[in-house]
């Protein structure tokens, strides 16, 4: 199974977040949640979320405070920002938007049209956990029924090597170094050495050629994997 799909919620209004948290927990969503932008932000240095949902009026730091350094930030200018808040005026969703937020919802708002924006900032963002069938070259992953298939032909993959595979055709030609594979395919919370994921690697390496065909896996030496 591929990893749970990580919210973080930052939203100073307690009974606001309970039901956020409650709501995105129930779609089967991994959720962190913060009362404050600073607490917001030591979170997200410790466990990068795929979707942020942010509220504009916070404690200290504000919400758009927070997306400015996160969209300067290399590690985190890709990370999805859904922006909360009660301003309604058109001048104020394009200061959101421009500051780099990717949604800009306007209190109040509806609990399931929400959930409908998580869930596409999530396909943009990171499009296996949502279900899509991705291809690379003659390689394709169906991320619902976990079938790949390398030029028709069924491929046997292990369930860690499928998770492998998912994350490395995300984003083909990115190269992901082995803490970061350790994350996305192992979670942050198991111990394992760097050293597991070459074997898997490996693993990985024999299942996509078991029909013919080159390796599709690139090594970069001192850097990590690359797909393609």
């Amino acid at each position: 199974m591929s990893p749970k799909p990580h919210i973080l919620v930052i939203e100073d209004e307690a009974p606001q977040r309970e039901v956020l948290v409650y709501n995105l927990e129930s779609q089967g969503f991994r959720v962190s949640e913060a009362a404050t932008g600073d607490e917001g932000l030591l979170l997200l240095s410790e466990d990068k979320p795929d979707v942020l949902v942010l509220d504009w009026m916070l404690p200290n730091v504000s919400g758009i405070e927070i997306c400015r350094q996160i969209k300067t930030k290399p590690e985190t200018r890709d990370l999805p920002v859904i922006m909360l808040s009660a301003r309604s005026e058109e001048v104020d969703r394009v200061r959101g938007l421009e500051t780099g937020a990717d949604d800009y919802v306007v209190k109040p708002y509806s609990v399931s049209e929400l959930m409908a924006r998580v869930k596409t900032q999530l396909r943009r963002a990171r499009p296996t956990l949502a279900g899509q069938v991705l291809a690379f070259e003659d390689i394709e992953l169906d991320a619902e029924t976990h079938r790949v298939t390398r030029g028709g032909e069924q491929l046997k993959l292990g369930p860690t090597e499928f998770r492998l595979l998912s994350t490395l055709i995300e984003k083909p030609g990115r190269v992901w170094s082995r803490d970061q594979l350790l994350d996305r395919v192992w979670g942050r919370d198991i111990y394992v050495d760097t050293r597991t994921v070459d074997v898997h690697v490996g693993r990985l390496r024999k299942a996509l050629t078991q029909f013919g065909g080159e390796d599709p896996v690139r090594t970069v030496r001192g850097a990590g994997y690359s797909l393609g």
